[in-house]
Parts: structure tokens; sequence; C-alpha cells
């Protein structure tokens, strides 16, 4: 028996905003979209175009405040080939929440607060 990755999911609170985020910071893209009939949730799976990862992002139309991330000691972590040039888009984008030079890494924080590790392709 082998298990392999299919997605993780973060709930948002705004989704076109959420999905303007990752298209900027991350350059993912929408893969496909899953509208509830009655409008209560959509669905929406993104690609990086090269892994069969997916992120999902779940909008729920009822939810009416922020989600608790308790002390958001999850993260993803998206390698990157030019590192210099993402680091200098996320600070235009002011999204970097923490960095730590000695381990060559940083995070970026989401609309909703998830945190997004970046780390350099070795």
């Amino acid at each position: 028996m082998q298990f392999t990755f299919a997605h993780n999911n973060f709930n948002v609170r705004d989704l076109d905003k959420s999905l303007t985020f990752y298209q900027k910071a991350l350059g993912l893209k929408e893969t496909r979209r899953i509208n509830a009939p009655d409008g209560s949730f959509i669905i929406v799976y993104l690609g990086d175009g090269s892994s069969a990862h997916l992120l999902e992002l779940t909008w729920l139309r009822d939810w009416d405040r922020p989600y608790n991330l308790g002390d958001n000691e999850f993260h993803l972590a998206f390698r990157v080939d030019d590192y210099e040039a993402a680091h200098r888009l996320h600070q235009e984008m002011d999204c970097i929440c923490f960095e730590n030079p000695s381990m060559g890494i940083y995070f970026i924080a989401d609309p909703d607060g998830y945190w997004l590790e970046i780390v350099p392709t070795k």
C-alpha cells in the first residue's frame, strides 16, 4: 500500500482576494472549481504547473469571522529557483512575516494569516 499527497486545504474568507494573492505571490493557477448547488461553498484547487500537489481553497458563505489559526505552527513550503527575485516581490507585496537569514528561508502570510515558507532550490 502506498499513499501519495493529493492536496492541502486552507479555508479562506475572501476567495477573490486569496486567488489574487496566490497568483501574484506564488504563481499558482486555478486547476478546477466546485460550486455548491445552493451557493453555500466554493472549493478552488490551485496548482503550480509542475507538480501534482494542489492547494485547495475553501470558501464558506456562512462563515462570519476570521479563522482561528492557533499558534500558526503549521505551514506549506515552496521552493523557488530565484530566491532573491522572490524575496524582492514579497517585500513589495509587504507579505513577509518572518525571516531566518541564517537558515536561508523566510515566510510570507496570505490574506487569512496562513504562513507559507519560501526556500531556495538547492
